[in-house]
């Protein structure tokens, strides 16, 4: 414990925990919820134990209970999984070897360990960052769902208490900071539109796929001022004039 809170650091640590807690109020009205649908309380459960994503998990649970076959409900939360597969390649040496190893960390490998881990330039704090995370959200999201489930048989009608607003809350909480640069934000933004313009027409699940093409914007806008003149000369910028007893 020692050694980890010296390769993290309290800062690190500490917002680990926050996103925990965070994380754990949405495991619980997810929990809730699921009850509140109809569903006998080890659904959730078990759904949370074997997929360990929360928005797949919403979604799974909605399209069921508006009365979507589970065929439906499961193609829907692979699409809004696909997103994984991008992340397996940007996180996939912190892993390491060995097939358990990969597959306890393929199993703990959500939005917020992804992203904890590649805001590290550090190797050794960037595999400490993936694996606290993955593993501490693992413990305090499913902890989260049996309470949740338990409360959810007292609680007759979820809706009234907005427990289904936790989520998008949360996940906007988490790329609140990236905004602060102008082209992630014309990427969001697109990305927003995209995704609104697509939803009334197309399956769940898909729209929030198309939305990824907003990233584009960045590497368009990349590509412009990274680019080169055709004939790989450049322009020297001009030297300020210099008067007498002025440094130069």
């Amino acid at each position: 414990m020692r050694s980890l809170r010296r390769t993290l650091g309290p800062g690190l640590l500490r917002d680990i925990a926050l996103v925990c807690l965070a994380d754990a109020v949405v495991g619980a009205s997810y929990g809730a919820i699921s009850v509140g649908a109809g569903f006998d309380p080890w659904v959730p459960v078990l759904l949370s134990l074997t997929v360990f994503a929360g928005a797949s998990q919403f979604l799974v649970t909605g399209i069921v209970a508006a009365g979507g076959s589970m065929a439906a409900a499961v193609a829907a939360a692979l699409l809004v999984n696909a997103r994984h597969l991008p992340f397996g390649l940007s996180v996939g040496e912190l892993l390491g070897r060995g097939l358990p190893r990969r597959l306890v960390g393929s199993h703990l490998m959500i939005d917020e360990s992804v992203a904890f881990a590649l805001a590290e330039r550090d190797p050794a704090r960037r595999r400490a960052a993936y694996w606290t995370c993955g593993i501490a959200l693992f413990a305090c999201w499913n902890v989260a769902v049996v309470a949740g489930a338990a409360a959810g048989r007292a609680i007759h009608d979820t809706d009234a208490l907005g427990l289904d607003a936790a989520f998008p809350a949360v996940l906007l909480a988490l790329v609140l900071p990236s905004l602060r640069d102008a082209a992630t934000r014309r990427a969001a933004l697109w990305g927003a539109l995209i995704a609104l313009a697509t939803t009334p027409f197309l399956p769940a699940g898909l729209p929030v796929l198309l939305a990824l093409l907003g990233v584009l914007t960045i590497v368009r806008h990349r590509g412009a001022a990274t680019s080169e003149p055709a004939d790989g000369t450049a322009t020297e910028p001009a030297q300020p004039a210099t008067t007498a007893g002025e440094p130069t």
